[in-house]
C-alpha cells in the first residue's frame, strides 16, 4: 500500500528483457530482497540492488497494463516505498496496481488526461486519482477523462512536469470506488443503467 506521495525522482538505468534497473538513492535507505517500490505508480519487487541502483523483474502482464515498456535509459521515474502503519497518509490509499494507461491531453499546470471509457465512472470531482504514482485531486470529471491542477512543487519533483501531450501515463482509480460499486451491485436490478 502506498500514499501517492513521491519520495524520489529516479531514472531508468536499463531495461533488458523483463529486468528493469533503476538509479535511485532515497528509496534504498532500508531496502531488502523482496521489498516493494512503486515505479510510476506500479508496485514492483526488488530482486537486486547496489549503492545507487535497484532492479525488478517486470512480468508480461505488467508490461501490457502499464507504460513501463515504453521507458528508455535516462527516463525519469517516480519512486515511492510502501507506507508504514505509523506514517502520515499525505495522499490517499494507493495499491500500486495500475488500472490502465491514459494519455496526456494538456500539460501541467492544468493537466488533462484521457482514459479508457470503462474507468471514467470511478472519477468524480474532488475525488482522488493516481497519475504515474502521484496522488492528485480531480478538478473536473470529463466524459473521456479528467483534469487535475498540478502545483509547481509537484511538477518539479515528479515526472508530471515533464509530460508532453500524447505521453502515456499510468492510472489507478480510487480503490474505494471500485469496492463501493461491487458492494452495491447486488442491490441494483439487472439491466438497470445507473449511468443515465
Amino acid at each position: 500500500m502506498f500514499t501517492g506521495i513521491v519520495e524520489e525522482l529516479g531514472s531508468v538505468a536499463s531495461l533488458d528483457g523483463p529486468r528493469l534497473r533503476l538509479s535511485a538513492d532515497k528509496v534504498l535507505g532500508d531496502v531488502q530482497m523482496g521489498a516493494s517500490i512503486a515505479v510510476n505508480g506500479c508496485c514492483l519487487t526488488v530482486v537486486a540492488w547496489g549503492d545507487d541502483w535497484w532492479e525488478a523483474d517486470v512480468s508480461d502482464e505488467t508490461f501490457r497494463r502499464t507504460s513501463l515498456g515504453s521507458l528508455r535509459p535516462g527516463d525519469p521515474v517516480n519512486l515511492e516505498r510502501p507506507v508504514r502503519l505509523d506514517d502520515r497518509l499525505g495522499g490517499h490509499l494507493v495499491q500500486g496496481h495500475v488500472d490502465a494507461v491514459g494519455t496526456v491531453a494538456a500539460q501541467v499546470p492544468d493537466l488533462r488526461v484521457t482514459m479508457p471509457e470503462g474507468l471514467t465512472r470511478y472519477v468524480v470531482e474532488k475525488g482522488s486519482i493516481t497519475v504515474d504514482g502521484v496522488s492528485l485531486t480531480v478538478v473536473d470529471a470529463l466524459a473521456d477523462g479528467f483534469t487535475v491542477a498540478v502545483i509547481p512543487h509537484t511538477a518539479e519533483v515528479t515526472t508530471l512536469g515533464r509530460r508532453a501531450v500524447g505521453d502515456p501515463v499510468n492510472l489507478e482509480v480510487d480503490v474505494m470506488a471500485k469496492y463501493a460499486e461491487k458492494l452495491l451491485a447486488g442491490f441494483v436490478p439487472a439491466g438497470d443503467d445507473t449511468n443515465s
